[in-house]
């Protein structure tokens, strides 16, 4: 829930880097989420208003965990796009960020392994 937390509080933060850990488990606690927001809303009879609103309040902090990983695979923030790309864009941009991040420092900052 930390690392959860960690995203939600750093929502603008476009730099830097972030390791496999913080963004997998953001992922892994948006799911659920997503998923009882939807539950909640077929059993009070309203369509996509709740897992709208929370999809709109994590936008920014899921696109700056993003970028923050890829920049831990030390590739640009631009790589995100590259998922706009049907089929085998989301793929390769899965695979970007199940990537180990580059040991040491690298055009992006510190490795954050060596903080954690």
């Amino acid at each position: 829930m930390n690392w959860y937390l960690k995203v939600l509080k750093d929502y603008v933060n476009f730099q830097g880097r972030a390791r496999r850990k913080e963004y997998w488990m953001y992922v892994l606690i948006s799911i659920p989420i997503i998923l009882v927001l939807y539950l909640l809303e077929s059993l009070i009879g309203i369509n996509g208003v709740l897992t709208f609103v929370y999809s709109l309040a994590v936008l920014l902090p899921g696109l700056g965990v993003i970028v923050r990983r890829l920049h831990d695979t030390d590739r640009s923030g631009w790589w995100i796009l590259i998922g706009l790309v049907p089929f085998v864009g989301s793929i390769i941009l899965i695979v970007f960020l199940c990537l180990e991040g580059t040991p040491g420092d690298n055009r992006f900052g510190s490795n954050p392994k060596q903080f954690a």
